[in-house]
């Protein structure tokens, strides 16, 4: 009986264990991926809350909601393509920091403009665009900042493990923003992501990267943002992944407008069971973090993105179709655990495939291109998944989504330049090309470990 234990306990010993190699036992990643969890935990959060105090305790029609999502995408689309400039002449992690940080306050005005009786939807309307501007500019910064501390040809595996630390806060986050709505109220339980947010900050300030700038001599704002635009679009790959993935975006937001109050209207739910169906998005997306890789090495980067648009739109689909009832709980939370999948296999490869054929003076403004590219259709489809909720039926959102997303999984599968990726592409050289305007090449230092001294 001694010997069984024993033997149990090497198995979970083993088990627990990181593999010899493992992305998770380099310091500097490791302390990134903390961040990234932490934060990401204090988003699911936001996520319910946010939405829910302007259904619920505002009142918000359904072109509303539809409003308050499209101010989170009109940084995008002024601040994208500047940004992306100023950011390769930057250091990234300290604007990743301080991103970090001005977000907590944002979400933390929230709880405090409801206590002092200020709250509205305008108030909303705010933050939703300082959160929007947020992302724009330090979210872009914490995508370079990964390229900084992994190797290119393991970029697939660390957005994998990232999102992996994203869905566990999934698992755990909607159980927690349930609970805590259901004691405070939807707009106090965003003070716990304020909290959450500035520890993430606390985490990143440990983190040690060296980027060295080198300035070329004339450098020109206009022509240095040129030089990204026109990169992105000679480059065929990022050209097509722009249009596939800028149509979910429109898609996904039609859906996303109305899924709330789908679910607390249409099905009557309550704040915490709304939080508890959100469960099933952290199990999508923890399973798929998990084989996310395994997939992408089989099945090939391309195809793998495009059976996330097919799963997505499957989702939105049924609980289109789903009736009131205990069917249509188990339709929502089927959703959720769809999208959870579809965004998963989507997003690992579509950040992996844009890193993978970009130098490394031009990754600021390459990815501040594309996130400009893909959102651009965001804002109209959140605003038509809205006027569709209000004016035809919550229903018809999520069937215009659905049969959208299947659709575009079929076209870009026709097409066919994303469905021939079959493994990630090699980095193309452009020497000493003079038009990639001021650059910041990134260098690691040597405490960084075995992964730095490779990154070098």
């Amino acid at each position: 009986m001694q010997a069984q234990a024993i033997g149990w306990l090497d198995r979970i010993k083993q088990a627990l264990t990181l593999p010899e190699g493992d992305l998770l036992r380099d310091r500097v990643y490791r302390r990134l991926w903390t961040s990234i969890l932490i934060s990401s935990l204090g988003g699911q959060i936001t996520l319910l809350a946010l939405p829910l105090t302007a259904a619920v305790l505002l009142n918000a029609t359904p072109t509303q909601m539809g409003l308050l999502t499209s101010m989170e995408i009109v940084p995008f689309v002024l601040f994208s393509l500047p940004g992306g400039v100023w950011l390769d002449r930057v250091r990234k992690l300290p604007v990743y920091i301080v991103g970090e940080a001005v977000l907590g306050l944002a979400v933390g005005t929230v709880p405090v403009a409801a206590w002092m009786g200020w709250l509205s939807m305008g108030w909303l309307y705010v933050v939703g665009f300082i959160l929007g501007t947020i992302y724009t500019i330090a979210g872009s910064a914490a995508q370079i900042v990964l390229t900084q501390v992994v190797t290119r040809d393991r970029l697939v595996e660390a957005h994998a493990k990232n999102a992996l630390a994203s869905s566990g806060a999934e698992v755990v986050g909607p159980g927690v923003a349930g609970a805590l709505i259901k004691l405070l109220g939807a707009p106090m339980a965003l003070a716990a992501d304020a909290c959450l947010v500035m520890v993430s900050a606390l985490i990143l300030r440990g983190i040690r990267v060296r980027e060295e700038l080198h300035h070329a001599s004339g450098a020109d704002f206009w022509r240095d943002l040129k030089a990204g635009v026109r990169f992105v679009r000679h480059q065929r790959l990022l050209v097509a992944l722009a249009c596939a993935v800028g149509g979910w975006q429109f898609f996904y937001n039609a859906a996303l407008v109305v899924q709330i109050l789908f679910a607390t209207r249409t099905l009557g739910l309550s704040g915490e069971t709304v939080g508890l169906c959100y469960v099933s998005l952290g199990a999508g997306t923890v399973i798929t973090s998990v084989l996310g890789h395994r997939i992408s090495k089989r099945l090939g980067p391309g195809p793998s993105l495009i059976g996330g648009f097919a799963v997505c739109g499957l989702g939105w689909l049924t609980l289109g179709l789903a009736p009131v009832g205990p069917l249509g709980v188990a339709a929502f939370a089927a959703m959720l655990f769809a999208f959870g999948v579809g965004a998963v296999l989507i997003f690992i490869n579509f950040l992996s495939l844009r890193q993978a054929v970009t130098p490394a003076p031009l990754l600021g403004r390459m990815t501040s291109t594309m996130r400009w590219l893909i959102l651009i259709p965001a804002g109209p489809g959140a605003l038509l998944g809205g006027w569709l909720g209000e004016h035809v039926d919550l229903r018809a959102s999520l069937l215009f989504a659905g049969v959208g997303g299947l659709l575009l999984s079929a076209l870009v599968w026709r097409l066919g330049t994303i469905r021939g990726v079959a493994e990630l592409p090699v980095l193309q050289d452009l020497g000493t090309e003079s038009t990639l305007g001021a650059e910041a090449q990134p260098g690691l230092l040597p405490e960084m470990g075995a992964q730095g001294a490779a990154a070098k």
